[in-house]
């Protein structure tokens, strides 16, 4: 029976953050640790309600850093730096299980040595606007999937897709892969899963393990969020050359518009074309910083700090 330790980087946590420490508690296969690494101290003590459950609790361990030390793939390696479990689950401060069962799913998926990492199905919360609950079914379908290097000709980039808001890894590969990028703007995930799978590793994706978990972004938060994803890609060419992330996007686009006008909805239509052009612009723009101005970079990107290390 593995060992199982949860990480969660925490910034400004909301009350999501207490509701997943209480289901992680809950769940039929209980973590040994739950491991906090919360980008500065102040933000997390001043919450009352989250202190009370963190210390409601004898196996969590709070590790705090300053907002200069954070970064996307560093502070997940400290977070495994501090656990000595046989598998640990990364996941985001306000993604919350939807079951008891999420991390025995996890771990039954990593029970075969080719796995690599598994990563759940997010399902949209409540309040989640119909185009981000529609990409919610387009990423997150109802069949499991092995994936491997194998699978690139046919999924193309999606066959890298994992994504840390919630994601069970395996230590013993981790550690012979050399764990997440130690300077990474974003995207830490899908580079780790593809330098995983080109050294013969799968990446599962198991839909019987959920986690309730969206955004309603504005037009300008997609725009940031994509600059960061197309900096990744360019930054990775080990991983991501030659491979068109325009063409998925572009059936998203297409399912996402069909779906609106079968469900009577048509109206939606103008400003996800336009929210999806921002999407594209950004994305191009980080595909291409490299060319742009410094100060234009900076402006462009959502983690600002990346740029001052």
């Amino acid at each position: 029976m593995y060992t199982v330790d949860v990480i969660i980087p925490t910034y400004r946590p909301g009350p999501e953050l207490s509701m997943l420490i209480d289901e992680l508690e809950k769940q039929a296969y209980r973590p040994e640790k739950i491991i906090i690494i919360n980008t500065e101290k102040h933000y997390l003590v001043e919450k009352k309600d989250a202190m009370d459950t963190i210390n409601k609790y004898d196996n969590i361990i709070v590790h705090h850093i300053s907002k200069k030390e954070f970064d996307h793939g560093e502070t997940r390696n400290l977070g495994v730096s501090l656990s000595n479990a046989d598998c640990f689950l990364m996941i985001t401060q306000d993604a919350v299980p939807r079951d008891n069962q999420l991390i025995s799913n996890l771990v039954q998926a990593l029970e075969d040595p080719q796995v690599a990492a598994a990563y759940a199905r997010q399902y949209p919360k409540s309040d989640c606007n119909l185009a981000e609950r529609y990409s919610r079914k387009f990423n997150y379908p109802n069949e499991p999937m092995k994936k491997t290097i194998k699978d690139l000709p046919r999924l193309g980039v999606k066959t890298f897709f994992c994504s840390n808001v919630c994601a069970m890894y395996r230590r013993d590969v981790f550690d012979k892969i050399g764990g997440f990028l130690h300077r990474a703007i974003f995207n830490e995930d899908m580079v780790y899963a593809g330098n995983a799978m080109y050294k013969g590793y799968a990446i599962c994706y198991v839909p019987d393990a959920g986690v309730i978990h969206s955004h309603n972004y504005s037009c300008a938060q997609q725009f940031h969020r994509n600059f960061d994803l197309g900096v990744s890609q360019t930054d990775h060419p080990e991983i991501f050359s030659g491979i068109k992330s325009e063409t998925e996007g572009k059936r998203m686009v297409k399912d996402t518009i069909s779906h609106f006008r079968h469900i009577g909805k048509a109206y939606l239509i103008p400003h996800y074309i336009v929210m999806c052009g921002f999407r594209f612009v950004g994305y191009r723009m980080g595909r291409r910083y490299k060319r742009l101005p410094k100060g234009l970079v900076k402006a462009c990107s959502l983690n600002k700090a990346y740029w001052e290390k």
